[in-house]
């Protein structure tokens, strides 16, 4: 976490629309700490960071805390009101929400990542920055701080207990894949015949993989955010990803928004519905049914390890734009302290 000094000024919040509550001014909030999430609904990083921007704003709005979500989109069906409603109602997210579409906010503040955490102060000072996941517990007592130089003199609630193993200072945990981007903007494909932009590759299943890259088998449509299946109903395509991980999580969309199924199979064996975390849309054993655009959660293992994980389609509808991973602590190197 990078603390800031008392020199940068807070700028004010100029987004596309508001959701649940605003527009909040900055200046309007002269004496209260304002605590500011850029996220990002479709992001798992921001998805489990949100446990705790949650808390913070149930547990500490009474003591001056002012909290607004800033949802800078990453992909194009993030600007969708529509779509945003829903997922900010589905996050069970209650304080204000501002549409940073353009990336105005996000560009104002020189963020760098999802998710970001930034804190001002009671005279309108950026204090305290953090990027990514972990440090809750620092940053919490960085909040408790500044609501004491806002004047609070009394006892404060206990910190937010670490919601996964994870998240305990001093925990170490397993490198995992990277996230990998389906799209030929920033896609990382390992088949020889690449990518073709604006147009659909046939590809072939080149034998061998290598991590950190995804492999497609057929008709694959190569646009600038995702790869989307284009091979007909009487085909079937394959995506192949070699990772090592806990969980593996996929951002996708039916194109025309109707129900597409399509099969998970880990190591050549279906994905039973008891390794699937809690994803509403896996309803039986290797199948989910992708409708909406989302972060879907694909496998939810036992422990790390390293698998091969397959995505098998034959409907047109399919769009995949990422697929991140998770990871989990070394057994016994982790404090409780």
């Amino acid at each position: 976490m990078e603390l800031e000094p008392r020199h940068i000024q807070a700028l004010e919040l100029h987004g596309a629309y508001w959701l649940n509550a605003g527009p909040v001014s900055i200046r309007a909030m002269a004496g209260r700490v304002v605590l500011l999430d850029f996220w990002d609904y479709s992001c798992v990083n921001c998805i489990r960071a949100l446990d705790y921007i949650r808390d913070w704003s149930r547990k500490y709005d009474s003591y001056g805390l002012v909290t607004v979500g800033v949802h800078t989109p990453e992909f194009r069906f993030g600007h969708d009101p529509d779509v945003l409603a829903k997922a900010v109602v589905h996050a069970g997210i209650k304080y204000p929400v501002v549409a940073d579409n353009d990336a105005i906010v996000w560009s104002a503040y020189a963020v760098r990542a999802w998710p970001t955490r930034i804190l001002i102060d009671r005279d309108g000072f950026v204090r305290y920055v953090q990027h990514g996941e972990r440090g809750y517990g620092e940053f919490e007592r960085a909040l408790q701080q500044l609501l004491s130089e806002a004047g609070y003199r009394g006892e404060f609630p206990p910190l937010t207990e670490p919601v996964r193993e994870e998240d305990y200072p001093g925990s170490v945990c397993y490198r995992q894949t990277g996230e990998l981007y389906f799209g030929y903007l920033r896609g990382t494909i390992g088949n020889p015949e690449g990518f073709n932009p604006e147009s659909t590759v046939e590809y072939e299943d080149p034998g061998y993989y290598v991590p950190e890259r995804f492999y497609a088998i057929g008709k694959w449509f190569n646009g600038r955010e995702s790869l989307r299946y284009d091979g007909g109903e009487n085909a079937r395509g394959i995506i192949i990803l070699q990772y090592e991980g806990r969980s593996v999580h996929a951002v996708m969309t039916s194109r025309s928004g109707q129900p597409c199924e399509i099969q998970i199979r880990q190591d050549d064996v279906p994905v039973k519905l008891e390794r699937s975390g809690s994803d509403p849309a896996r309803k039986k054993d290797g199948m989910l049914t992708v409708d909406e655009p989302r972060m879907y959660t694909l496998v939810r293992n036992q422990a790390y390890g390293a698998h091969t994980l397959q995505i098998l389609t034959s409907n047109s509808d399919l769009e995949i734009f990422t697929a991140s991973f998770t990871t989990s602590v070394i057994p016994d190197i982790i404090s409780r302290n």
